[in-house]
């Protein structure tokens, strides 16, 4: 079977640029996701310090309505120290109202501590805010570039594909249908160039008379390890010594 080796280097030129282009266009959905992944993680710095924020305010509300039923209590006791009849009732009645309002002093203390607590969690909220505004940013224009490199290498492939099915009609069909089933096969070169005497893919070394068949005709050769179809490349001219060859003294 005389091979057209040209066209079978091409077809496999641009299955192997599909192939390349294809695994970078499956990369780009694991690479979005991480990006969005990114921006909930930075919202959600922000979101917690936010919330940081209401569980103070909270917690302060509940210690001024607490001081505000305290005093209310101790506002009841010192009316009942004009009604109790004995030495005993206003003596008890005294001393509630020292503890209620040595209660009243520690709540207002923790009152204050918390209001000093809400002015480092707002700095921390703003902090945050900024960073996250900042880091959104930056990942949706990753995002927006990623996007963009998708529909380019979508379009190269749409391109590429097109030349391939114009490249098929023109090669012989049994030799398509090699060349598919040594591809599929290796997962990927169907043809291996032979430089020097081996086969560039697997190295393995080429039997002469083989070698000489390969340099003679343009006959069907399969490497004998790997199974790919061979084809002979040309050695690079060596380049001449600058200036020529020394003359001998």
């Amino acid at each position: 079977m005389e091979i057209d080796f040209e066209k079978l280097i091409q077809l496999q030129q641009l299955d192997a640029e599909i192939r390349e282009l294809t695994v970078f266009l499956e990369s780009i959905p694991p690479k979005v996701k991480d990006i969005d992944r990114k921006i909930a993680e930075s919202a959600f710095q922000t979101s917690a310090a936010k919330e940081k924020m209401t569980g103070s305010q909270k917690k302060r509300r509940e210690l001024e309505s607490e001081v505000k039923d305290i005093k209310t209590q101790i506002s009841k006791y010192k009316r009942q120290l004009n009604e109790v009849k004995t030495n005993k009732e206003y003596t008890a009645l005294l001393k509630e109202i020292e503890e209620s309002e040595k209660k009243v002093d520690r709540l207002e203390e923790a009152f204050i501590a918390e209001m000093l607590l809400e002015d480092d969690i707002q700095k921390e909220i703003s902090a945050a805010s900024q960073r996250h505004a900042e880091t959104e940013t930056l990942l949706i224009q990753e995002k927006e570039a990623l996007s963009r490199k998708k529909r380019e290498i979508e379009e190269k492939v749409r391109a590429l594909g097109q030349r391939r099915e114009e490249l098929l009609p023109t090669i012989p069909a049994e030799q398509v249908n090699l060349y598919l089933r040594i591809y599929r096969k290796k997962g990927g070169a169907a043809l291996s160039p032979v430089r020097e005497d081996h086969c560039a893919l697997c190295h393995m070394r080429i039997r002469p008379q083989v070698l000489n068949e390969l340099l003679s005709t343009r006959t069907l050769i399969l490497c004998e390890n790997c199974g790919r179809i061979l084809y002979w490349v040309e050695p690079p001219a060596e380049a001449e010594p600058e200036g020529g060859e020394a003359k001998p003294d």
